[in-house]
C-alpha cells in the first residue's frame, strides 16, 4: 500500500490558466479529481496525468502532478506502458468521447480485455467539441451537427456497454454537476486493482448544450437518475418510492412503485457491484430516460488478475528456468562462432 500524506485539493492545483470555456463541465470534474487525489493521500510524485487529444485532453497542464499530453487516440496505449515501466505509478488517464471510441476504440477495447492497472475518465459530451461541433460516437440518433446537417443516422455507443462487453471488471458513471459523485467513484476506480473505467456526462456549453438535460433538468433529474449504493436497495425518485424490480418472465428489469400493486421495501433488487455475473450490471448500464432512471455510482467492481500482475509471474517463472542469467549468457547461447 502506498503511503497516506494529508493533502488538500489545491495542493494538486497548477500554476496554468485553466482554458476551457465559461461554464464547461470541465471545470467541475478538474475540481472533483483534485478532490479525490486529496482524500487518497497517495504520494503526488506518484500520480501520472495521461491524456490524448480534445478539450478534456488539457487536463495534464493543470493538474500538479506527473502528466504526459500524448497523441489522438493513443493515450491507453501510453499509459499502459507507463504502468509496465513503473507498477508504482497511480495512472489517470483522460480521453473525451471522441478520442476513446473513434481513434482510439481498439486501444480502449484491449486496455479493458487486459485489465491493466489504470484509471480511465471518459468525459462524454457527445460531440468533438475541440475541433468545433462534429458527430462523436456517442451522439444521439438523428442529432444535427457540423457533420451530420440533416441528423445523424449512426447508432450511438454506449461506454458501459462497450466496457462490459470487454470483460471489463470496473464500470461507474457520474455528472459532471455532481462533483461529489465524481470524487467518490474516482476514489473507488483507483482503488480498484484493474482497469477501471469512468464515464462522466459533462456538458459543451458551444456545440452540444443540454446534450443530457433530459438526465440533469431541474424538473426531471428525480426520476431520471438513480444514484446505485453497494448493499442497498435500487430506489429513486424525489420520496424514494420508486424502485427497480426484475421480470423473472422476460428476464429484463421494471420499474414500480412503493405501496402499488403490492410491491414493497423487499421487492426491490438490492445493488451488488461484486457480482461476478454482468448480468444485472449489463441492464444497468443501459438504462436510460423516459423508460428508466440512468444510473450513475459504482455500477460494476469484481476483482479479477491484471496483466500487470501477470507479465511480473510469467518473468519470474521464466527466470526461475532459463539457462540465461545475464547479458554474457544471452550473447553466448544458440549458434555462435569466432571470427579470426
Amino acid at each position: 500500500m502506498s503511503e497516506q500524506i494529508k493533502y488538500t485539493p489545491k495542493d494538486f492545483k497548477s500554476d496554468q490558466e485553466v482554458r476551457w470555456c465559461p461554464g464547461c463541465g470541465d471545470h467541475g470534474i478538474l475540481n472533483s479529481v483534485q478532490r479525490a487525489m486529496a482524500e487518497l493521500g497517495y504520494p503526488k510524485e506518484s500520480w501520472a496525468v495521461i491524456s490524448g487529444i480534445g478539450c478534456s485532453s488539457r487536463f495534464p497542464y493543470y493538474m500538479n502532478t506527473y502528466g504526459f499530453h500524448t497523441i489522438h487516440g493513443r493515450a491507453a496505449a501510453i499509459a499502459s506502458g507507463a504502468k509496465n515501466a513503473n507498477r508504482k505509478l497511480h495512472i489517470l488517464q483522460i480521453s473525451g468521447d471522441g478520442d476513446a471510441l473513434a481513434i482510439g476504440g481498439n486501444h480502449f477495447i484491449h486496455l479493458i480485455r487486459r485489465n491493466v492497472d489504470i484509471t480511465t475518465m471518459i468525459f462524454n459530451n457527445e460531440i468533438y467539441g475541440l475541433t468545433k461541433g462534429q458527430y462523436s460516437p456517442t451522439t444521439k440518433f438523428g442529432t444535427k451537427t457540423k457533420t451530420s446537417p440533416y441528423g445523424t443516422i449512426e447508432i450511438p455507443f454506449n461506454p458501459g456497454e462497450l466496457c462490459i462487453g470487454a470483460q471489463g471488471k470496473f464500470f461507474a458513471r457520474s455528472l459532471d454537476i455532481n462533483p461529489k459523485l465524481t470524487a467518490q467513484v474516482l476514489e473507488a476506480g483507483v482503488r480498484h486493482h484493474g482497469a477501471s473505467i469512468i464515464e462522466v456526462l459533462q456538458n459543451c456549453v458551444i456545440f452540444s448544450n443540454g446534450c443530457h438535460s433530459e438526465i440533469t433538468g431541474k424538473d426531471v433529474r428525480d426520476d431520471a437518475q438513480i444514484i446505485l449504493e453497494q448493499g442497498k436497495p435500487m430506489l429513486f425518485g424525489k420520496d424514494k418510492n420508486k424502485g427497480l424490480m426484475l421480470d423473472n418472465v422476460h428476464a429484463k428489469l421494471k420499474v414500480v412503485e412503493l405501496g402499488v400493486d403490492g410491491v414493497s421495501i423487499d421487492d426491490i433488487l438490492v445493488h451488488n457491484a461484486h457480482e461476478e455475473s454482468p448480468f444485472i450490471h449489463w441492464m444497468l448500464v443501459d438504462m436510460k430516460p423516459p423508460l428508466f432512471p440512468a444510473a450513475f455510482g459504482v455500477i460494476r467492481d469484481v476483482q479479477a488478475d491484471t496483466y500487470d500482475e501477470l507479465l511480473d509471474k510469467q518473468i519470474e517463472d521464466v527466470k526461475k528456468i532459463s539457462k540465461i542469467k545475464c547479458v554474457d549468457d544471452l550473447l553466448n547461447s544458440g549458434d555462435t562462432w569466432e571470427v579470426k
